[in-house]
């Protein structure tokens, strides 16, 4: 009897020495690596880009300072792709803003419009559309982030943005939080407001805040980052990169 005891106390010491170990090398595999064990590098869809004409000196939209879409690849691209036009424009441009405020990104209108087509379909969300000047003809604004289901994020604006002045609500067609608006938020179309509503301010600070870190969006890793950055899901990197590959494809290269 006393020998079954002490193998059966041997057998329980056993156990709990390679669970231990277990929970160990777990932990120190995950140990430093951001998101480690919740998702791996995707590889980066193709980026692709946009066909520009100058502009004249002089122009008044920040938007456009450099250089403007070409309106005849506009027009094939959005008819070959189904982006509305008025979207497709904003996501190039933003592109190309993003790429000459950061060179080493290189990001491709696609991946932009890809974010935008998952986050509220391109500004359609609830049917809705955009108007000409790039706004949305009804808000778009998510749920109250309460911690029911979502991270509890409290007020941060008093509802300015959301109008929800107990909880923080993600808006406008590239769905941003108004805390991190408050950050990322550029004045794209040259009004004077930074507006998370408009397509063209909205496109912009996507494509500013994926860019972010010195991120290189033509890797396998530097492209998976922005995307998590943006939402911290595995099915959400999914749905932008299938989407992004799908438009790069559909668009074909630049005639």
């Amino acid at each position: 009897m006393l020998r079954l005891k002490r193998l059966a106390v041997l057998s329980l010491f056993a156990f709990c020495a390679i669970t231990a170990c277990a929970f160990w090398l777990l932990g120190a595999t995950s140990a430093g690596v951001p998101g480690a064990g919740m998702r791996a590098a995707q590889p980066a869809p193709p980026q692709a880009a946009g066909k520009f004409v100058p502009l004249a000196g002089g122009s008044a939209h920040a938007v456009n300072i450099t250089r403007t879409v070409d309106l005849g690849w506009l027009a094939r691209t959005a008819a070959q792709t189904g982006i509305p036009a008025r979207a497709l424009r904003a996501y190039v441009a933003a592109a190309g803003m993003a790429n000459i405020a950061a060179p080493a990104c290189r990001i491709g209108w696609n991946t932009v419009a890809a974010v935008g087509f998952v986050e509220s379909a391109h500004g359609a969300l609830g049917g809705g559309r955009l108007t000409a000047s790039g706004e949305v003809s009804g808000p778009i604004v998510g749920p109250g982030l309460n911690g029911n289901g979502f991270a509890a994020i409290a007020d941060t604006d008093g509802g300015a943005l959301d109008g929800d002045p107990l909880w923080d609500r993600a808006v406008g067609p590239m769905q941003f939080i108004p805390s991190t608006w408050k950050l990322a938020g550029q004045d794209a179309n040259g009004d004077g407001v930074a507006d998370p509503h408009n397509i063209d301010d909205a496109a912009l600070s996507a494509a500013g805040y994926l860019c972010a870190g010195g991120r290189d969006l033509t890797t396998a890793q530097g492209w998976s980052d922005a995307i998590w950055s943006y939402n911290q899901s595995e099915a959400y990197l999914g749905q932008v990169g299938g989407k992004a590959v799908e438009y790069a494809e559909q668009a074909g290269p630049i005639e």
